[in-house]
Formats: C-alpha cells, sequence, structure tokens
C-alpha cells in the first residue's frame, strides 16, 4: 500500500509581487513581456530537425486554454518545453506569463493551425462551463444554449480536433468537468469519442474520473482524456495510482490571516438563512464550513464572491472566514506561485484550473509511455505540413508596416496576419 502523501508545504514563499504606488500590476507584467523581433518569441525547431535536447527540454507540448499554467508545470517536470500557450483571459496571461515566461496568445480560435509550431504533446483543459452542472443549471435559468450550442466556449472541442488533425502530435491529455460524460444524455461525450477515435484515428484509452483528494485537501473530480497516435503507446500507458491517504487542511491553512477574509455579520446570516430556505424546500444548496481535520468541497471560479463553498473555521464567537489565494494556492497544488493579480482574479484563476499535483501524475504516465524521458525522435505523419519558427521578425515586421503601430502582447489578430484556413483533412462536423 502506498504511504500517505506528504503535507503540502511550500518549497520557497509564495510570491506576491510589490506594485509601485501609481502603477497597475498590469502595465508592469505588459512592459516587461513586450514583443520585440528577434528577441522574445522562442525559437523552435522545425519539424524534420533530429529531436535532441534543446532550449530547456527534450520534446515539446503545447498549453490550450492554458489558464495559470498547471499543465506547464507537470510537463515541464517531465522534461518538455512549451512552445505555444493560448488562453483569452487577459488575467491569466499575465499570471502565465509572470510564472512561466512565456506570454500566451489570445483567442485560439483566431489562430490558423499551421501557425501553431510542431509539437509531440498536447494538453487542453477545455472551457468547462458549457458542461458543468453549475454551468448548465445557469444557463437555463438565463435561457442561453449550453454544451456544443454554446457559441462563445462550446464549440472550442472543434478547435482541438482541428490542431490534432493538422499537426498529428504523438499524444494528447484533455481535461473537462465530469458531467461532460452525462452531459446531453451522453450524446456529447459520444462525439467526442468519436471524433478522436474514428475520425482521427486517435488510440484513446478508457477516460478516467479522478478525484483530486489524494492529492490535496479538496473534493475536486475531473474527467481525463488522454489519447495516443501509435496502438503500441497507448498499451503501454496506465493511469497513476493515487497515495491511499490525502493530505487534509491543516496542511495548507496559514496561522495568521487577515481580517479582511472574515465574513461580515451581513453576509453570514445571509449565508445562513439561504441554506436554511433551500434546506426546508429539500435542496442541497448551502455553504461548507469546515476546519483543519476536513477536506475541501470543490473550489469553483465564483469563490470571490461569497465564498460559501469553503469557509473555515474560527472558533467560537467568530465568524468563518474565506480561504486567502495563497491557500487557495496550496489547494490547487501550486507550491511556488507568484500572485501579480488582485485577490478576485486569483480566485478565477485557481477555481479554473487543473489540479498540479494530479496532472503531473499523469503526465508522468504519459511521458512514460511514449518512452521521452530524455531525448527522442518520434515519426511525424507525412501529410501534415511543418510549422514555421514561431512568430518570425519578417512576420512581425510585415505586421507592422501594414498596421502602423506595435502588435499587442497575447493578441494574435495584431501579431500575425490571419492567413486562409487550410481544408480540414477529416469532416468533424456533427450529425
Amino acid at each position: 500500500m502506498k504511504k500517505s502523501v506528504k503535507p503540502l508545504t511550500r518549497k520557497a514563499p509564495l510570491k506576491r509581487s510589490a506594485v509601485p504606488k501609481g502603477k497597475s500590476t498590469k502595465k508592469q507584467v505588459s512592459s516587461a513581456t513586450k514583443i520585440e523581433p528577434g528577441k522574445n518569441r522562442r525559437e523552435v525547431p522545425m519539424a524534420g530537425e533530429p529531436m535532441v535536447p534543446y532550449g530547456q527540454g527534450t520534446f515539446r507540448f503545447i498549453d490550450l486554454f492554458c489558464g495559470i499554467g498547471g499543465f506547464h508545470i507537470a510537463f515541464s517536470k517531465q522534461g518538455g518545453e512549451c512552445v505555444f500557450a493560448s488562453d483569452w483571459d487577459k488575467y491569466a496571461q499575465i499570471s502565465y506569463a509572470a510564472n512561466h515566461g512565456l506570454s500566451p496568445i489570445g483567442d485560439i480560435t483566431k489562430v490558423p493551425v499551421e501557425d501553431i509550431p510542431k509539437h509531440e504533446v498536447l494538453c487542453a483543459g477545455f472551457p468547462c462551463q458549457p458542461f458543468s452542472i453549475a454551468g448548465v443549471s445557469k444557463k437555463n435559468s438565463l435561457g442561453r444554449k449550453h454544451g456544443f450550442e454554446d457559441e462563445r466556449q462550446g464549440n472550442l472541442f472543434f478547435n482541438i480536433a482541428e490542431i490534432l488533425d493538422h499537426h498529428r502530435p504523438a499524444a494528447f491529455v484533455l481535461e473537462n468537468v465530469k458531467n461532460l460524460k452525462s452531459h446531453d444524455r451522453g450524446n456529447t461525450y459520444k462525439v467526442i469519442m468519436d471524433i478522436l477515435r474514428n475520425k482521427l484515428g486517435y488510440h484513446v484509452v478508457e477516460p478516467r474520473i479522478i478525484d483530486a483528494k489524494p492529492y490535496v485537501p479538496q473534493h475536486r473530480e475531473r474527467i481525463f482524456i488522454v489519447g495516443f497516435r501509435e496502438a503500441s503507446v497507448a498499451e503501454r500507458f496506465k493511469w497513476p495510482t493515487p497515495p491511499s491517504e490525502g493530505p487534509k487542511l491543516s496542511s495548507i491553512l496559514q496561522p495568521r490571516v487577515p481580517t479582511k477574509y472574515t465574513l461580515t455579520d451581513h453576509l453570514w446570516a445571509y449565508l445562513q438563512n439561504y441554506a436554511a430556505k433551500h434546506k426546508a424546500a429539500g435542496n442541497g444548496f448551502g455553504f461548507g464550513l469546515v476546519g483543519p481535520d476536513d477536506t475541501a468541497r470543490t473550489l469553483s471560479a465564483r469563490y470571490h464572491k461569497d465564498g460559501s463553498e469553503i469557509l473555515i473555521k474560527q472558533g467560537r464567537g467568530l465568524n468563518p472566514r474565506r480561504l486567502t489565494p495563497d491557500e487557495c494556492a496550496l489547494l490547487m497544488g501550486y507550491e511556488e506561485f507568484q500572485i501579480v493579480v488582485s485577490d478576485t482574479q486569483a480566485y478565477r484563476q485557481f477555481g479554473n484550473s487543473v489540479v498540479v499535483p494530479v496532472v503531473t501524475a499523469i503526465a508522468e504516465q504519459v511521458t512514460k509511455a511514449l518512452g521521452i524521458g530524455s531525448a527522442i525522435r518520434l515519426t511525424e505523419r507525412s501529410h501534415a505540413a511543418e510549422a514555421p519558427a514561431a512568430y518570425t521578425k519578417a512576420k512581425l515586421n510585415s505586421t507592422k508596416q501594414k498596421s502602423g503601430s506595435e502588435p499587442k502582447v497575447g493578441d494574435l489578430a495584431t501579431e500575425v496576419r490571419p492567413s486562409a484556413k487550410k481544408k480540414r483533412k477529416v469532416d468533424l462536423a456533427v450529425a
């Protein structure tokens, strides 16, 4: 039997950037990550070059819908080099750049697939709101579409499919809420699996819903879909075996917390009355009150509103408090992280993130199956066009001359002139 996971302690104190008075964090980061032709963009090896150690890694991966970089940490620990990242949230871009030294591109739907660098592994925690129980409930109450019918977020899976079809990476790891499997009476899941297995020809191992509780003091179930280009590699893949016992909240709670995180009398009274009303109606809505020896509920992106899902007891006569952003970082497995945004944005980012120890355990098994713990060379499918070096000096200069202004960080539309997309190699339409 495996030993219990060790308490979650930081290797170094959580860093919070000091921002001079009169200056915003956003401006600080933007100036530090300003694109200069030939300087800030990484030179990515062409697909035909031998796969030998280069840069900081021995294989290449891309990080789609990257958030604050949980997948980046996981695959970097296995020796990988992230050659492309994308997220349309400007605050996530700021946090990602500050912590990983790479500025994510904005809207992935505006990126021609041929402009994405070649890679061996594709990672994507594609937006879960169209499929989550809470997201579907909210959209139904507002009369909005959900699932694949959500025009803004629901069809982003098809962008992933296009990239897989064009570049044919050796492996992919996708993450979403567990409700993805049952959404629309299972039809959404069937469409996704049909595209991955039958239309794209990937060998997808049986997806698994993994609870983060053995790794961090939080009950958080997510579905992971792992696929490989080659059948023999898929056969070697094994899902990670979790620790037999997980840590408790005492492993992440800070001994002294500013009073601003304690709930006001008004908010605490409201939450208690709200919970009592729904309990009387037979509903399960309410707050989650926990102590040092407990495991927390799932941290969500709405935690900044009232903190109701995870409230920390403070003893007799005291109102409970929210977790601090630093504690949320540990709750999601970020042992070292530089917080460069407001508390509100930090709560949103951690609530939307993958749990780092979970995806690290999966990344270890993926690279083990691929045999890429050291220098590698993987055969490429001949139909996949070679990708150019990422956003070259010529492209940047061409854009600047036509627009008359400097390109903006993280906005591909101003960095690379969009080209006509090539016809898909397979029909990804949903019947």
